[in-house]
């Protein structure tokens, strides 16, 4: 999404909940495995992603504002994303060999976290003018819970009757693997692998405990939304790939109208976390602390959780299963082999970019 550092006095900057939840009308809706998904075509056939009649130009409204105060949107590095696994060549591989339970399950894990999406209605939003300092009118944060967050979960998992990413993803696979029998343990393996209950150690005590649970959140959605375009790339050319699809032309429109509906999210969570690190955020115990330190803290962790851990855990998941997938090959032993002669090989930067102060006068 581009931005302009016109005169933010010029800049419509306040919007209700119903205009920030508008999708507008639509030429021709769009259908997926006989389910009407949100979005449409306009009366040329291009996809036009939902709820962005007003949101988009909203999101560009608060980033050209947040330029105009001297400061600059979040940039996460894009050599800190994760390679998917398998890789697409990888993936192509074991579909040519008949091997379709692991890309089978790995494509129906992504529709089903995608319905995950949902939760972010419920993250709860705190009172900001009385805790932040400076005014938050006209922001995306005064937004949060007026709109921009019932939109995100409202992409993700649909509403009502009209299906979301998860029934996007779900068409997608279907429509390239030609409606795949399904292995009756992916939400068992999901649900083992996801992070569980445990209670993370707060970072900012010091701050109100709503507060850092709502910028927590923001942080790690943001990366994961970040990183989720590695997967869409990767989506798009498996399953555009007329070798291994058997409708490259649909199947890989699909993954890349999930693609064109992500753009929003990522804009208002890292505009609205760019406008806290300008601002100051009032302590419990009547102090103050910089928003910067408080948004590149959480980002930092964030981020070097998960390129630590998330690519080790996809790996172990596929691993557990590979081998007793691959009895179905002529030579399990030997696609083993050529499997892992195409693993793609990455280190994350020694650095995420938010390492706090002190981390980085001490050259951590």
């Amino acid at each position: 999404m581009q931005t302009s550092s016109g005169d933010a006095r010029d800049l419509r900057l306040t919007y209700s909940r119903d205009e920030l939840l508008d999708s507008g009308r639509y030429d021709a809706p769009l259908i997926a495995n006989g389910v009407r998904c949100h979005g449409g075509f306009d009366a040329d056939g291009a996809y036009r992603s939902p709820r962005t009649r007003h949101r988009a130009p909203a999101i560009e409204s608060w980033q050209a504002r947040v330029i105009g105060e001297g400061g600059a949107l979040i940039e996460i590095d894009p050599a800190r994303i994760p390679p998917q696994y398998p890789n697409v060549e990888q993936a192509k591989l074991l579909l040519r060999e008949g091997v379709r339970d692991p890309i089978v399950r790995a494509l129906t894990i992504i529709s089903i976290v995608e319905g995950f999406g949902a939760v972010i209605r419920d993250v709860r939003v705190p009172d900001l003018e009385r805790l932040v300092v400076e005014p938050v009118d006209g922001l995306a944060l005064a937004h949060l819970g007026r709109g921009l967050f019932e939109a995100h979960a409202r992409d993700e998992a649909g509403y009502r009757d009209e299906g979301g990413h998860k029934q996007m993803w779900e068409a997608a696979r279907d429509l390239a693997l030609e409606r795949p029998k399904i292995p009756s343990d992916v939400l068992m393996r999901l649900m083992g692998r996801r992070p569980g209950t445990r209670s993370r150690e707060r970072r900012f005590p010091q701050i109100d405990a709503d507060l850092e649970a709502m910028l927590t959140t923001m942080a790690t959605v943001l990366v994961v939304e970040v990183f989720a375009y590695d997967t869409f790339a990767w989506g798009m050319r498996l399953l555009s790939d007329p070798e291994v699809s058997a409708d490259p032309e649909g199947a890989g429109n699909m993954v890349s109208y999930i693609r064109s509906d992500e753009n929003p999210h990522v804009e208002y969570l890292r505009t609205a976390l760019s406008e806290l690190r300008l601002r100051t955020i009032r302590t419990e115990d009547g102090g103050t602390l910089p928003g910067r330190e408080v948004v590149d803290g959480l980002l930092h962790r964030t981020l070097h959780t998960l390129t630590t851990e998330r690519p080790q855990s996809q790996r172990e998941e596929l691993r557990a299963s590979l081998a007793e997938a691959m009895q179905v090959a002529r030579n399990p032993a030997d696609l083993l082999e050529r499997f892992d002669a195409l693993q793609t090989h990455w280190k994350p930067p020694e650095r995420t970019g938010f390492e706090p102060a002190a981390d980085r006068n001490a050259g951590a």
